[in-house]
């Protein structure tokens, strides 16, 4: 519902026409069509920031924040890295599968990045590196594309998706919550919107 500010005139709702709530992860088939895309449009730097995000879980401000030392060795991009939340001040660990070691490693060869480079500079003379809104503009472009409605996807959807397929797979909510770097196990099952068919399924299957 529109209201009217100080001034009197109506002010728009932010949320006006959008979908709020949690952002759905991607699907496998949705994550290849997107890669493909961007493999057929030759865009290093946004295959690279793509596959790193899906890895890493990181939240939009952490991923933006990662320097080349963060998850290099030397000349070599590392299997697992770990990186300081700004949320929770807690280190999280995550893994740099080869596919994205390689997309990563030819983005920073493309680029010329020095080890404390931010590993996605931004284009903007204002900022060091991409911004989380930057980012999010991104991410709903490389929904678009596949024509999916981007208004139901944002940044969350990137740091939900693989830990959304590996709690489909295992039904390990530990190891999920590692992971993710949560505190508690609770912000793991609200996060990944665990229906309750999953809960009474995990609670069938055990026995005491």
């Amino acid at each position: 519902m529109d209201t009217l500010n100080s001034s009197g005139t109506r002010r728009v709702p932010w949320n006006k026409g959008r979908l709020t709530g949690q952002k759905p992860p991607l699907k496998l088939r949705e994550i290849w069509a997107i890669r493909t895309r961007l493999q057929m449009s030759s865009n290093v730097r946004e295959l690279a920031l793509f596959n790193l995000a899906i890895d890493s879980k990181l939240r939009a401000c952490d991923l933006t924040r990662l320097q080349v030392q963060d998850i290099c060795m030397g000349s070599h991009v590392v299997s697992r890295a770990t990186f300081m939340q700004q949320k929770t001040q807690r280190p999280v660990q995550f893994e740099i599968t080869e596919q994205t070691r390689q997309r990563v490693a030819a983005w920073i060869s493309a680029r010329g990045l020095k080890p404390a480079d931010y590993l996605f500079p931004s284009r903007l003379h204002a900022s060091a590196h991409v911004s989380t809104r930057q980012y999010a503009r991104i991410v709903h472009r490389w929904v678009a594309s596949i024509g999916l409605d981007d208004a139901a996807y944002g940044t969350h959807t990137m740091r939900r998706t693989k830990a959304s397929l590996i709690y489909r797979r295992t039904k390990n909510l530990r190891a999920v919550q590692l992971l993710l770097g949560h505190t508690t196990l609770e912000s793991t099952v609200r996060y990944l919107g665990i229906e309750v068919d999953d809960a009474l399924e995990m609670a069938e299957q055990t026995q005491v």
